[in-house]
């Protein structure tokens, strides 16, 4: 058993051992639908007039299916290099290309995520502790998704063509604006890669697909409205990421401590919810975070088979690390930071 006596790896490790393999078939389907659906309400959005029903209706439907899509980037950055190439690929091409996110900019940061000696101190791009900081911080975080997207095309537009130019920009920019992680301060190592050696060729083609993108609208082939649509379909899919940020973990623990995976799991959360709504906030098995901090790489669509076992047999581990609702995650965290700072 862990320190704490609330769960034991090994036992659990065990009891999951079945549920490990990932389903291609499961990956293709959900990924495909995503996608398609996706770019068919972004078509829809940028056709139907401003405002109307149609139009708020397909702007939603189109964040919503491209949020789902872009999280299957969680999923690339858990394969081994050689798993599932076609599918990399593919995902580039439909979303991570044209969203300016390719999986490069995840691949590398996210496992240093859940390495134990990384996990939750000042080395960890996806930890901030918002319950020692001022509850404002957490606004800020969430308001950041307004600028995020102009970021992401100012990275590409710009910053990436520059520093092919000048050499010597190359590494600001890999160390400041190649990472997709919540800590403004985080500065990426020249070894954060892992599956992606490729990563130039995925950065050179979203360079190309935003100068193609702002020429074909200067030239009056794309209408100038397509940019609106895709800024603000961006903004609701970063907002919703980071709303499911917050509920992912307790954010407790100080830069300096080094926790192990047993606190790892404690410090994280699951939120089972409702099997249609909490998937549109937490799509591609990120409502059960806490389980997938157990076992990184078991596949996002066994998790909840996992979360079910294991609260069965560790009821109390499970008790601590469960939360029935995004709401109360998030009342939950807001209220603790505020107590810290009181």
């Amino acid at each position: 058993m862990s320190e704490r006596g609330l769960i034991s790896i090994g036992e659990a490790r065990r009891l999951v051992a079945h549920l490990m393999r990932r389903d291609p078939y499961i990956y293709w389907t959900d990924f495909l639908f995503s996608a398609v659906l996706g770019w068919g309400a972004f078509y829809a959005a940028v056709v139907l007039p401003f405002p109307s029903f149609g139009f708020v209706l397909a702007l939603l439907v189109s964040a919503l299916a491209f949020y789902r899509a872009a999280i299957f980037i969680h999923e690339l950055s858990h394969f081994r290099p050689d798993e599932f190439p076609l599918f990399r690929v593919a995902w580039n091409a439909l979303i991570g290309v044209p969203l300016l996110v390719p999986s490069f900019m995840y691949d590398g940061v996210h496992n240093d995520h859940h390495k134990p000696d990384v996990y939750g101190t000042g080395e960890d791009g996806e930890y901030v502790p918002f319950v020692l900081h001022r509850p404002l911080e957490m606004i800020v975080f969430l308001l950041s998704a307004l600028l995020i997207p102009l970021l992401f095309a100012i990275r590409f537009l710009v910053a990436a063509p520059l520093s092919w130019i000048i050499p010597p920009l190359r590494k600001p920019v890999w160390e400041r604006a190649s990472s997709l992680v919540i800590d403004p301060a985080y500065v990426r190592s020249p070894h954060a890669i892992r599956s992606d050696p490729n990563w130039r060729v995925q950065e050179v083609a979203a360079t190309l697909w935003a100068w193609l993108a702002l020429a074909l609208t200067w030239l009056g082939v794309v209408p100038a409205k397509a940019l609106g649509v895709w800024y603000a379909m961006a903004v609701i899919v970063f907002l919703l990421n980071g709303l499911r940020t917050l509920a992912a973990h307790a954010y407790r623990n100080p830069p300096e401590h080094v926790m192990s995976r047993e606190e790892q799991f404690l410090d994280s959360v699951d939120v089972p919810g409702q099997r249609f709504l909490t998937t549109l906030w937490a799509p591609v098995g990120l409502r059960y975070h806490a389980t997938h901090h157990l076992f990184p790489s078991m596949p996002y669509h066994s998790l909840g088979e996992a979360h079910r076992i294991l609260k069965g047999r560790f009821p109390e581990a499970y008790e601590r690390i469960t939360r029935p609702s995004l709401r109360v995650a998030l009342v939950r965290i807001w209220r603790e930071a505020g107590v810290r700072i009181e």
